[in-house]
């Protein structure tokens, strides 16, 4: 399975340092502080995963066909993927990151990240692209069983991320076990 042209890009780096330095910071840092950190880090992670997942041929028309990483309902995300993915590329195909509005069609996306404002409207957004070959991430309590294939956890005031198996083949997704090794929680069975 191939990896990303860069796995640690010097863009990528500083943002898991910045996650374990916000830890260590005095007990006046703002929210807001924390809360950049945590999508610093998830844009890092969203970058890590597309080499380690793999898709089918029918998700890009050729080789070098841009992978789309679909953004919705998480514009703190979609600035920190700006910055961080910047010109980078993850096996052949160059990374560009697109704002989409709910109800949107994910059409032309390979990762789509639902952030947590879209909570109430979570299984309608993933059933739309149920079966396509479209990398679901969520953030949301349960977004596995709505039918997400990796979701973004806060474990011991980390970010670590559920896996399910089942969303992944259901959308034609294979899924490294090297990335499965680290997974917070694996779910084998049902979505």
């Amino acid at each position: 399975m191939g990896r990303s042209d860069s796995p640690w890009d010097g863009r990528i780096k500083p943002a898991l340092l910045a996650l374990s330095l916000l830890f260590c910071q005095p007990a006046g840092v703002r929210a807001a502080d924390a809360s950049d950190v945590e999508y610093a880090v998830k844009a890092a992670y969203l970058y890590k995963f597309a080499g380690y997942v793999e898709w089918p041929a029918s998700a890009f028309h050729d080789a070098s066909e841009p992978m789309v990483i679909g953004v919705i309902g998480a514009d703190k995300l979609m600035t920190e993927l700006k910055q961080q993915l910047a010109g980078l590329s993850v096996n052949g195909h160059p990374l560009v990151v697109a704002p989409l509005k709910p109800g949107q069609a994910a059409s032309g996306t390979q990762i789509l990240f639902i952030g947590r404002e879209e909570n109430g409207d979570l299984k309608r957004l993933l059933s739309a692209v149920q079966s396509r070959p479209v990398l679901t991430v969520t953030e949301a309590t349960g977004g596995l069983g709505d039918g997400s294939v990796i979701n973004f956890v806060l474990a011991d005031n980390k970010v670590r991320f559920e896996i399910s198996l089942a969303g992944a083949e259901r959308n034609g997704l294979k899924v490294s076990s090297r990335l499965l090794s680290v997974a917070l929680q694996v779910q084998n069975g049902g979505s």
